[in-house]
């Protein structure tokens, strides 16, 4: 077979890599906020919850959360009665989300945590609320120091979609497996595997650094 060959699979595999990064992504966001404000607390229930979420999915193998949520959570279901079977493509965006998030969490918390002292004197001075001085003060400053983190955590994320390739999830690099195992052209197709990979994170960097410097005019902008 000519190499021209592999690409209608392989395009249609990138397409579902393309859908896992964005909607993983985007819920890792969601929880890292979610978490990393959580952490900083003064509740005690929430700080605990987001603490344990953290340390939780940081300190375990994204490979192990995801065979759980696929293989494992099904089980545990039918114990109690209930059915708990998730398509792959949602086993997928969770595992990679909630992942996602754990570190996206602590580089929320380490960017609000580095807002200077005199920014939350200044909204006390005003009289503003503690959710006030979060949302109006706090988030807006915080919010470009993050960018950079936000951007390689991304990047990652994309290449750890490969991993729902073993829960039989149509992507990439199931798609490459597929053609190798029936080609056993090894080297031509890693080797697609590899540029179209490259190629992706080039993109995705470069969205990221776009919407960073959007951030920065926005913040200027608001000073």
């Amino acid at each position: 077979m000519h190499w021209t060959q592999y690409l209608p699979p392989l395009i249609e595999g990138a397409w579902v890599t393309v859908q896992l990064t964005i909607y993983s992504t985007v819920l890792g966001a969601v929880l890292a906020f979610a978490f990393g404000i959580g952490k900083l607390s003064s509740n005690w229930a929430i700080k605990a919850v987001s603490v344990a979420y953290i340390e939780v999915f940081r300190g375990t193998s994204l490979l192990v959360q995801l065979f759980w949520l696929y293989f494992a959570l099904p089980l545990a279901g039918m114990a109690i009665g209930v059915d708990l079977r998730l398509p792959p493509v949602v086993a997928g965006v969770l595992a990679l989300g909630l992942n996602i998030g754990a570190y996206g969490a602590e580089v929320v918390r380490g960017a609000i945590q580095s807002v200077h002292q005199d920014q939350l004197e200044a909204a006390r001075a005003l009289n503003f609320t503690p959710r006030q001085t979060l949302w109006n003060v706090t988030i807006p400053q915080a919010v470009p120091e993050m960018m950079p983190s936000f951007g390689n955590l991304a990047v990652q994320n994309l290449k750890d979609t490969a991993l729902v390739s073993l829960i039989s999830l149509g992507d990439l690099t199931f798609r490459a497996e597929q053609i190798r195992n029936f080609t056993q052209d090894s080297t031509t197709i890693y080797s697609m595997l590899l540029v179209t990979y490259f190629g992706m994170a080039l993109v995705l960097t470069g969205l990221m650094r776009a919407l960073e410097a959007y951030v920065s005019r926005w913040r200027t902008a608001r000073s």
